[in-house]
């Protein structure tokens, strides 16, 4: 069951546990043929998928709604990546001036290998641009997008076997 739990006025934090290693997760957040099985609300893929996993690289996405309009892209910059532990990029839309969001990826494998806990935690730029996005369904699209991200690496641990 996912949880959620807002640390300041700028933040998101949003836990899901998945039944999978961490580097199945991993696999998933970094490389685009993944993302664009799961990334976003169900009904909303990604249309636009642009990915150079590396500290420094950038990635650039779009997703298209059940009515074929796409959304304005946004993307940024991975800032850190640590292999099958933790991923942080910044993350806006392609608008002038359009303010950024930091976030945070943490994979938290169980000892047993069995089970690993991911941590998205988001920081905004300001209050303001943490109650426009909630109030938009920001938590709501990513609880959807890892419904769908626990089918895609379930198939991932399936076809490793």
């Amino acid at each position: 069951m996912p949880a959620d739990q807002n640390t300041t006025d700028r933040e998101l934090v949003v836990t899901r546990v998945f039944d999978v290693p961490a580097r199945f997760l991993f696999e998933a957040y970094s490389r685009p043929e993944h993302l664009r099985r799961w990334f976003g609300p169900r009904g909303w893929p990604l249309t636009l998928c642009e990915v150079d996993f590396r500290v420094g690289g950038r990635f650039r996405f779009a997703m298209t709604g059940p009515s074929g309009e796409q959304n304005t892209p946004f993307g940024g910059e991975y800032r850190e990546i640590v292999l099958n532990r933790r991923i942080v990029f910044d993350n806006g839309f392609e608008e002038p001036d359009a303010p950024k969001m930091v976030m945070t990826v943490t994979l938290d494998e169980a000892p047993d290998g069995r089970t690993t806990t991911l941590t998205l935690h988001t920081l905004f730029a300001s209050a303001a641009m943490r109650e426009e996005y909630v109030g938009l369904g920001m938590k709501e699209g990513i609880d959807s997008g890892y419904d769908q991200l626990a089918e895609v690496v379930a198939e991932l641990q399936a076809k490793s076997r």
